[in-house]
Order: C-alpha cells, then sequence, then structure tokens
C-alpha cells in the first residue's frame, strides 16, 4: 500500500521516494492540493526546472480522450529533461490509461490533482495499490500545521513578529491553505521595509479578509487601470490604510518589477522569470504580473521609482497630506503604464 497519512505528506514532499509514476494529490482543501502538487513539481523538476517537460492537462479535457494521457506519457522529450504530466481536476474517468501505465510510466511522472475522494474511490484505489504510485492527502490545516507555516513564512523573508501576531491571525483565518497563503503574501509585502509586523497591522489587513484589496492596487498601478486603481484606493484608505506604508509597498513592487525586467532582458520569459522566484507569486496574480512586465521597460520603471521615492519623501515631510500624495502618485504611474 501506498497510502500516506495527511501528516506524513510534508516529509514526502521534502524527499519523494519515487521519481516516476502516478502521484495524486486529493482533499477537500484545493488550495493546498495544488501547492502539494506545484511543490512535488518542483522537486521532481530536479536542480534545473527549466529543462523539465512539463506538459499540463484539465480532467475534462482528458475524460473526452484518455488515450491522450498514455501517448503523451509515453512520447519521447524532444529536448530532453524530466517528462512531468501534471492532471488538475482528474477523475475516476482516467482509470483506463493509468492502469496502463501503473507498473511501467517510462520514467514520466504523473501528476494528479482531485477532490475530496472516498477510500473506496477508483482513482485512489489505483493509485494506493500501485508500486509506483503515491497518494497524498490534503486536509484542512490543523492549529499547529498553520502556525508553523506562519512562523516559517516570516522567517524565512527576516521578518519580527510580535508574540501576538499568530495568535490573532489564527482567530481570523481558516483552515484554507490557499487563503493562508495569500495573506501571509501581503503580510511579508507590507512589512517588506519595516521587518517589522505588530498585531495592529494584522487585524488592519486581514480582519475583513479580501476586503482590502492590496494586490489590486498594485497591479492596478502597475497595469494602468484607473477605474480599478480607485476602487482599491477608496476600500483601503476607508479602512484607515497607512498610505505611507501603501507607498511603500508600491516602492517594493516596482523594484521587484525592475529586476524582473532584468532578467527577461536578458532573454528569459516572464512566466520563467516568475515561476523562478522564491516565494513564487500566488498564481491568481501571474498573468497581471506578466502584463505588467510586458508593459514596463527598465527606463520607465527606473523613472517610476524615482516617482515613488519622491512620494515617500514627501508624505513623510508633509503626513497631513498623505493620501494625497499617494492618490497623484499612482494615478500618474498608472498613466505612465497606459501610455506603453
Amino acid at each position: 500500500m501506498a497510502a500516506l497519512k495527511a501528516h506524513e505528506v510534508a516529509r514526502f514532499l521534502a524527499r519523494p521516494d519515487l521519481s516516476e509514476g502516478i502521484f495524486l494529490a486529493y482533499g477537500p482543501d484545493g488550495g493546498l492540493v495544488r501547492e502539494t502538487a506545484q511543490r512535488l513539481i518542483r522537486h521532481l523538476s530536479g536542480d534545473d526546472p527549466a529543462s523539465a517537460n512539463v506538459t499540463i492537462f484539465d480532467g475534462p479535457e482528458l475524460a473526452s480522450d484518455p488515450s491522450q494521457l498514455v501517448l503523451e506519457a509515453r512520447s519521447v522529450s524532444l529536448f530532453g529533461g524530466k517528462r512531468i504530466i501534471r492532471v488538475r481536476n482528474a477523475t475516476k474517468a482516467l482509470i483506463m490509461p493509468l492502469t496502463q501505465l501503473r507498473d511501467d510510466p517510462g520514467g514520466t511522472a504523473i501528476v494528479l490533482e482531485a477532490d475530496n475522494l472516498t477510500p473506496r474511490d477508483a482513482l485512489r484505489s489505483l493509485v494506493e495499490a500501485a508500486k509506483l504510485g503515491r497518494a497524498l492527502p490534503c486536509y484542512p490545516d490543523s492549529d499547529e500545521t498553520l502556525t508553523a507555516l506562519m512562523r516559517d513564512t516570516f522567517n524565512q523573508a527576516g521578518i519580527r513578529a510580535d508574540s501576538d501576531v499568530i495568535p490573532a491571525l489564527r482567530d481570523i483565518l481558516g483552515n484554507d491553505r490557499e487563503i493562508t497563503r495569500r495573506e501571509l503574501e501581503k503580510l511579508t509585502l507590507y512589512a517588506a521595509s519595516s521587518k517589522t509586523l505588530t498585531r495592529e497591522d494584522v487585524l488592519l489587513l486581514c480582519a475583513d479578509n479580501g476586503a482590502l484589496a492590496i494586490d489590486a492596487i498594485l497591479d492596478a498601478t502597475g497595469g494602468g487601470h484607473a477605474e480599478k486603481l480607485e476602487l482599491a484606493l477608496n476600500r483601503a484608505l476607508a479602512a484607515n490604510v497607512n498610505p505611507q506604508q501603501l507607498l511603500a509597498m508600491l516602492t517594493n513592487h516596482f523594484a521587484n518589477l525592475r529586476r524582473w525586467r532584468t532578467e527577461v532582458d536578458a532573454g528569459k520569459s516572464a512566466r520563467a522569470v516568475l515561476d523562478g522566484q522564491r516565494p513564487k507569486p500566488h498564481f491568481s496574480r501571474m498573468a497581471a504580473l506578466e502584463q505588467q512586465l510586458r508593459l514596463w521597460t527598465d527606463p520607465a520603471l527606473c523613472q517610476a521609482l524615482e516617482r515613488l521615492l519622491q512620494g515617500v519623501s514627501e508624505s513623510r515631510r508633509r503626513p497631513v497630506l498623505a493620501d494625497s500624495i499617494l492618490r497623484r502618485t499612482t494615478l500618474a504611474l498608472c498613466m505612465m503604464a497606459a501610455t506603453h
């Protein structure tokens, strides 16, 4: 049997005992299912992820022609590298092709993502019974695993969190890994300059989960979407988000864009650059960030950063006008993006 317990999955992802075969990430926490599949694929890709040959299918797409899975697994990679097939929304409709590949995957790793499956589900049973198969249950986080995730995230970012930060987060957030990751990304970006987090910061940014559109401000400014920017700013300022902190976050965002743009100018694709970041940007922002990397040139980003630094300096000299300075600065950058 190759069925892992939920608490064993993290250890398996750190050091998988198979490099080929069928891997099934399943469970009620869709965000954790996706994260588990992504972490496994990164590990299977080896030291050079760019050389891996990763093919992505959607379950319903394969259900209409299951033979595609076998053909893809058996085909020879033209460019070498590890062959990995990722199947989202996998169901028991794939039982027949997976049965053909179960004992002889030909060096291919097949990573399946599925909803919660009962022990008697045909797909889960097939993977658990396969010698070259591993089933990875993804259940909602416990208090212990969530606390460890938060602490590790802040430590890796070099952020000193007050002792009441993690308890406050636990009171606010549920057990959905995707939501938790998104909120932690927001907090680490918020504290990127100060390297400190307080309970007040947490309550300000996360108490009404999703109500404060920090990402929307960054992406609307960088993407040249004036109407979205106005809406996001109104929501954030109405919730008493510090405009000086928002200017600092925007400065960090455009500094990241400039650093990533350097890699694009060196020949990498925007997606490859973003995929190579650690921590990797949230998948829901990938399209917006790719668009921004296409819109902005290095000289324009340099100009934008100068404008932001002026805004930060001015807001510190005249804090009573910080709201107006933030709106004027972001709108100017928004218009720069729209004209590129």
